[in-house]
């Protein structure tokens, strides 16, 4: 695969990346943390965009294509909102998507979920969520809460949909893993709470009693962050006027949702090393 972005793909992703944004302390954000070199362009929203990513093309230590799945994640990832609420963001997120998956697709290429951009029919080299929970890679999941963390400043409801989805994604895997039931509605405490029956606790009753405690705590916590996700999170739309949050309240469901999964992974590994 060519390692410079089409012009073409420059251009649908700068137009809708741009409108979905629009604020230029966003898309500074947004483009340092995908990679993308240098200072802010100068120019309106869109100018900055097009011209960071050509910026991107131009520079031999700079993965353009890595930067560019990145930028649109957030974007190309969210679920379409219900048609009870902000139906004009709908549309408008329907046809953003549309208009960068067809520019990519005039180039041979495609988007897959969690920002890869591979060569169309294909599937991305880089493993996925699911393959680092089975192989226990720890410093894989850090880097998805770390990216998490990364877009509170600036989209603290996407963080939260994000810890929700990676707890989600561990139970499913463990459940898999170990052959367990799969619950009947696959929500994240029904998923918890059958994860958790099968963990096992310290051997010794006391700290056996201990453990139950702080388990039973986190129950409460899993629930607090699916009702989170729920009700203010990107994956189920957020309406003309969300609820708000503070990024204080957005960096606490993250760590927690932190917490619980590399406790499940290490408890899981333990298990079946």
């Amino acid at each position: 695969m060519n390692n410079k972005i089409p012009n073409s793909v420059i251009g649908a992703v700068s137009s809708v990346i741009a409108a979905h944004y629009y604020s230029h302390s966003k898309l500074n954000t947004l483009f340092m943390e995908s990679g993308a070199p240098g200072e802010p362009p100068e120019g309106n929203c869109e100018t900055k965009c097009s011209n960071w990513l050509k910026r991107c093309n131009e520079d031999p230590l700079i993965n353009a294509f890595e930067v560019l799945g990145h930028v649109i994640q957030g974007f190309m990832d969210q679920e379409e909102t219900s048609a009870l609420f902000g139906s004009r963001d709908n549309d408008f997120t329907e046809k953003g998507k549309a208009r960068i998956k067809n520019a990519l697709a005039k180039n041979q290429l495609s988007y897959k979920t969690n920002g890869f951009i591979v060569l169309a029919g294909s599937n991305p080299t880089t493993k996925t969520l699911k393959d680092y929970l089975r192989t226990g890679d720890f410093s894989s999941i850090e880097k998805e809460f770390e990216r998490a963390l990364k877009n509170i400043d600036t989209d603290p409801h996407a963080s939260i949909t994000a810890a929700s989805s990676i707890i989600e994604s561990v139970c499913k895997t463990y459940i898999e893993t170990f052959g367990l039931e799969m619950p009947n509605k696959k929500n994240i405490l029904p998923l918890w709470k059958t994860v958790q029956k099968h963990l096992g606790l310290n051997i010794d009753r006391n700290l056996g009693e201990d453990e139950q405690k702080i388990l039973s705590g986190l129950s409460s916590i899993v629930d607090g962050i699916g009702a989170f996700r729920t009700h203010i999170g990107s994956a189920h739309g957020r309406g003309i006027k969300p609820p708000r949050i503070t990024v204080a309240e957005a960096r606490l469901a993250v760590n927690a949702s932190h917490t619980l999964t590399i406790f499940i992974m290490e408890r899981w590994h333990t298990r079946i090393s």
